[in-house]
């Protein structure tokens, strides 16, 4: 099952590079056009700043598929790493929300699994 889980974590970082490619604009997605607010258009973060905020995703996208594979391969790590991450990911789905609210939502099913899994016994058990 660790597996699936981590493959999920690598999975939710390639979406993250959605937000890179998309404020690089190296391509062009539906769900997350180029543009220069954020905040739900509360805020004008400029072409500088939003290319920023790009490589603010591609980090966070890195991060998910280094903690999804800490966890494939069970290093010790891998909980910290993602606990992290998340709410990192949290923060960057806040300030592009509402593109990027179905991220949103899966940063708070991983927070749901990193919390509630040890006591319902769905974190692997890794030994020294």
């Amino acid at each position: 099952m660790h597996i699936v889980i981590g493959l999920f974590f690598i999975a939710h970082g390639v979406a993250h590079l959605v937000g890179f490619l998309s404020y690089w604009q190296i391509t062009t997605f539906e769900e997350m056009p180029y543009k220069t607010t954020q905040l739900a258009g509360r805020f004008d973060a400029g072409d500088t700043g939003v290319r920023v905020i790009g490589v603010l995703w591609l980090v966070g996208a890195l991060a998910f598929i280094v903690s999804g594979l800490g966890l494939i391969f069970l290093q010790p790590w891998w909980q910290t790493l993602t606990l992290y991450t998340t709410i990192y990911s949290l923060a960057l789905s806040v300030l592009g929300w509402p593109d990027s609210r179905y991220g949103l939502i899966i940063n708070i099913i991983i927070l749901g699994y990193l919390f509630f899994g040890d006591r319902l016994g769905w974190l692997p058990l890794i030994t020294d």
